[in-house]
């Protein structure tokens, strides 16, 4: 199979539903390591005794670690091979979590998160380029719409089975499931994904690869319009399970509702993946994502739910159709940032840019949320946010449509695939 990483090689056993299959499951499993903490943070605070400050570190040391360590981790790929550093991945996410499980205080709990970390970020950074390189080109548009479903996939996952088990048994005993979980991961991973044979590589070689893509506007123009959705979504999923607090539900009962929601946004990724698939063009779909994630933001923030009668059914489709359509943003960006090595360039640096920009977005995201509730005394102006960086999206993808031919690139090839099925 032909593909613009210049370092990568054809695995002998060619593409392969099962592999790339596989490498989107690691990447569910990886992230649902973020959605775990939401459900169980009152257990945490009473038992480890630290205050909402701390509570809000752990939920974003996991995001530094991708703000940070995008590039080194496509270093290592690049220069130790993929297939590897997603199972030393999986091992870190597993000993993390049980070093997490037998915490006797806060700060090995914040080791503990920041190695889980390390090995969300070798898992995701670097599972795109593997599935590309396990993937017949006509199926790549399906592909990666299903690898952009994996953190819709972990949010329901997380958030769930998390609401499920505090509801009969300690945080602790879910900290050891997550950590069976990853480690279970290896064994598909390790049968069914052919080990990528990698050229040897100098130092300077692979760093020469990651300047080459550095320089190019494109991946940071990709990147930046990735973080422009990964800053609405994580934030008001964030806050989600507070936000349908205010109608009086139980936690159990909120924490399943936001979990629902975050579901959903695997349907805006399937059916973006299919869109791709049928030839329909990139831009169009991202800007028609942005702008029903505006309207559906002011109907969720601006509107008094609370007070009307059944209006938590109304918040509910409201925040349903934000997360659904929203799920469409990471199938698409996805899909182009694959494409987007230059020639001396890799897809895993492209993959490692993207992923560092828009994890900004995932950091600072609740913060700008919570900055504006504060300061309008409530969440009613919080559309205000979400449609700010939606225009940016747009305007994002306007000029990145105007630099690249990536509509045509992905069209072309979702029209030959569509023309070999009939």
């Amino acid at each position: 199979m032909a593909t613009s990483d210049s370092t990568t090689t054809q695995v002998a056993a060619g593409p392969n539903a099962a592999a790339w299959l596989s490498v989107v499951g690691v990447g569910v499993v990886a992230a649902t390591h973020i959605w775990k903490l939401p459900s169980a943070l009152q257990q945490l605070q009473a038992e480890l005794h630290f205050d909402l400050l701390f509570s809000g570190v752990l939920l974003g040391v996991i995001q530094v670690a991708s703000m940070l360590g995008g590039l080194l981790a496509a270093w290592c790929g690049e220069r130790y091979g993929l297939r590897r550093l997603l199972m030393l991945g999986l091992l870190l996410l597993g000993v993390g979590s049980l070093l997490g499980a037998a915490s006797p205080d806060a700060l090995v709990l914040l080791c503990s998160r920041l190695l889980e970390g390390i090995g969300f970020v070798l898992c995701t950074v670097l599972a795109p380029a593997l599935i590309r390189l396990n993937c017949a080109p006509t199926e790549l548009n399906r592909a990666m719409g299903a690898w952009g479903s994996f953190q819709g996939l972990a949010t329901l996952a997380g958030l769930s089975l998390s609401s499920l088990m505090l509801d009969w048994t300690s945080w602790r005993w879910l900290w050891v499931a997550m950590a069976l979980l990853s480690l279970a991961m290896l064994l598909p991973l390790a049968r069914l994904v052919p080990d990528d044979r990698r050229a040897r590589h100098t130092e300077s070689g692979v760093r020469g690869q990651i300047v080459a893509t550095a320089r190019q506007p494109a991946p940071w123009l990709t990147g930046l319009g990735f973080a422009c959705y990964t800053v609405q979504w994580m934030a008001v999923m964030g806050f989600l399970p507070a936000i349908y607090g205010a109608f009086g539900i139980s936690a159990l009962t909120a924490g399943l509702f936001s979990a629902g929601v975050g579901g959903v946004n695997i349907i805006g990724a399937v059916v973006a993946g299919r869109m791709l698939q049928s030839g329909r063009s990139p831009s169009v779909l991202l800007v028609f994502a942005f702008l029903l994630m505006a309207v559906s933001s002011i109907g969720f923030f601006a509107l008094p739910w609370v007070q009307i009668g059944g209006g938590m059914v109304g918040a509910l489709a409201c925040a349903a159709v934000f997360s659904l359509v929203g799920g469409m943003a990471p199938a698409v960006f996805s899909r182009i940032g694959v494409d987007l090595a230059p020639s001396g360039g890799s897809v895993s640096a492209v993959i490692g840019l993207m992923q560092q920009l828009f994890n900004v977005g995932n950091f600072i995201g609740p913060f700008i949320l919570a900055w504006v509730a504060v300061l309008a005394g409530g969440w009613q102006a919080s559309w205000v946010m979400t449609c700010a960086f939606s225009a940016v999206g747009i305007w994002l993808v306007l000029l990145l449509r105007r630099r690249l031919t990536f509509g045509s690139r992905v069209e072309s090839q979702g029209q030959a695939s569509g023309a070999g099925a009939r």
